[in-house]
């Protein structure tokens, strides 16, 4: 039995430069439908605060990680966001390598935070790109970080205040460039998670003819989530849940959805052979081949990648079957129509087929 969770791992509070409480981010989370929320502030690591939150019959569960960077170092790179850690690490950030040996070796994740975060001058924001690939054995990467993309797009201050009213049309889907390079160390023989994630401030803008909150907590929460699949169900006992879901989300059975065109809900992929059946973050053997199995929760485009490269498309359609016989670390994206443009939809984690 497969139990699936979303959430959203990327969220500050006044702890750092978000501007919404745990209380009220965790209330935004339950009103956009989500089951957990980690607020992950920049170089400070709260705790006491972590547990369920219920709003009537409906409850999220609200955990604390972190976003550590180098504070000494301009412009800013390297952002890592680090959960189940318990404890503070910030002042590891100077040496990238070992803050990540330090999270491992106390028995928490680690993710590559917005890896590709362009420029945008016109409104003040710096490259904040993740640079010293030298690095290893981290957890996963976030391939897709909507502030991040949005960003992308101001370019101009008519384009600032456009997208300030009009965020659905910013989105679009991960950054080539880091799908590419997620491919890359996959095909290295990492095994790396992909993530998605809010990178939520809620921050409130009044200059000239803006005036309103930039991309609110709840809005964010219904559009790029992590879909986090477990073996068993949450029961509301914080220890546990939070075990289960860091546990799945350690070894890859999750998926990036884009929420805000339609649920993303319900989308699973699989494979069998040679009397195995495995989902997303696990390896099956490819003797006798396997067969690999899609299925969405609504109609749209199927792409089947191994290796990074696209083998099969099937268009408009809620599932899709191959059987294959060679080895690689095989993936999915979805793509369908909204606001008039394709856009990214589900990016699923790697089934590994090995030989």
């Amino acid at each position: 039995m497969i139990y699936e969770y979303a959430g959203n791992l990327h969220v500050h509070s006044p702890y750092s430069d978000g501007f919404g409480s745990h209380d009220q981010i965790a209330l935004a989370a339950i009103n956009a439908g989500l089951d957990f929320v980690v607020v992950t502030d920049h170089n400070i690591w709260v705790d006491g605060l972590d547990g369920y939150r219920y709003s009537g019959d409906k409850r999220v569960l609200l955990l604390t990680g972190e976003e550590i960077h180098d504070q000494t170092r301009q412009p800013q790179k390297n952002h890592l966001l680090t959960y189940e850690t318990h404890q503070e690490l910030a002042p590891l950030a100077p040496e990238p390598q070992r803050l990540i040996d330090t999270v491992n070796k106390v028995g928490g994740l680690s993710f590559l935070a917005h890896p590709f975060d362009p420029a945008a001058p016109i409104i003040s924001e710096l490259d904040l790109s993740w640079v010293d690939w030298e690095v290893h054995d981290y957890t996963g990467i976030e391939i897709w970080n909507f502030m991040s993309e949005m960003k992308s797009h101001i370019k101009s201050i008519p384009a600032a205040i456009f997208y300030a009213y009009n965020p659905t049309l910013s989105a679009e889907g991960p950054f080539p460039e880091v799908l590419k390079r997620w491919d890359r160390i996959l095909a290295s023989g990492e095994r790396v998670v992909a993530i998605g994630g809010a990178d939520a401030h809620a921050t409130p803008i009044r200059k000239g003819l803006l005036n309103r909150i930039i991309l609110p907590y709840e809005w964010l929460f219904r559009a790029v989530n992590t879909h986090i699949l477990t073996s068993e169900p949450l029961t509301g006992n914080v220890e546990n849940d939070r075990r289960r879901l860091f546990h799945s989300l350690r070894r890859g059975r999750c998926f990036v959805g884009y929420d805000l065109p339609a649920p993303t809900r319900g989308f699973r992929f699989s494979a069998q052979g040679d009397g195995d059946r495995v989902i997303m973050g696990e390896s099956i053997s490819a003797r006798y081949g396997v067969t690999l199995q899609v299925k969405l929760p609504s109609r749209a485009e199927i792409r089947l990648l191994r290796d990074g490269e696209q083998i099969r498309t099937w268009e408009d359609s809620e599932a899709a079957v191959c059987t294959v016989t060679e080895h690689g670390t095989y993936r999915v994206e979805a793509y369908l129509y909204f606001k008039g443009k394709k856009r990214g939809w589900i990016f699923s984690n790697p089934i590994f087929v090995t030989d």
